[in-house]
């Protein structure tokens, strides 16, 4: 599932929609009209296709390199290098929470164990049951001093205990 509530295209064996024909197309001519080369591009067009995929897949990876005129194994090697671009289909919501030391010593474990019985996630990086939550571990979310950080697919939010998590996850029900 993407986080609007729809079905993750592909997931279940179905085709994944091309992302760079019709108004996909124009905004990566657009995206292009900053760099100045096409190359330079590949992070935003992955981004296009996490998007529209609800996450880096292989068949909108193949696209991306088709567009740009780059390898297939070069646009692999960047989207795997990099956390942000997901590896495989996600719930709906895409719940990252910061477990370095400092969040680790504010609760970090509690907050994502918390997580994980509130949604029915069986471990963290798998989707609940129902499609609707992936919890996962980040490295570092960049708020230290207000842990414990989460991002809740493009929301970030600052100081989140075990004791919030079931109103949190209530605003994305």
């Amino acid at each position: 599932m993407t986080h609007s509530g729809a079905a993750v295209p592909g997931a279940g064996g179905g085709a994944l929609p091309k992302v760079f024909e019709g108004p996909g197309r124009a905004e990566l001519e657009e995206v292009l009209q900053r760099y100045p080369e096409r190359q330079a591009a590949l992070l935003p067009a992955l981004w296009m296709v996490q998007r529209s995929h609800g996450w880096a897949s292989p068949e909108g990876m193949a696209e991306t390199a088709e567009v740009l005129g780059l390898t297939l194994a070069y646009v692999k090697g960047v989207a795997t290098f990099y956390t942000m671009y997901r590896q495989h289909p996600v719930g709906r919501n895409f719940v990252a929470v910061c477990t370095t030391s400092p969040c680790g010593v504010c609760g970090a474990e509690r907050v994502v164990e918390a997580l994980l019985k509130a949604t029915g996630c069986k471990r963290v990086g798998e989707t609940s049951p129902d499609g609707k939550w992936t919890i996962v571990e980040a490295e570092c979310l960049g708020a230290c001093g207000f842990a414990t950080p989460v991002l809740v697919n493009d929301d970030f939010i600052e100081g989140v205990t075990a004791e919030s998590v079931p109103a949190l996850l209530e605003r994305y029900r």
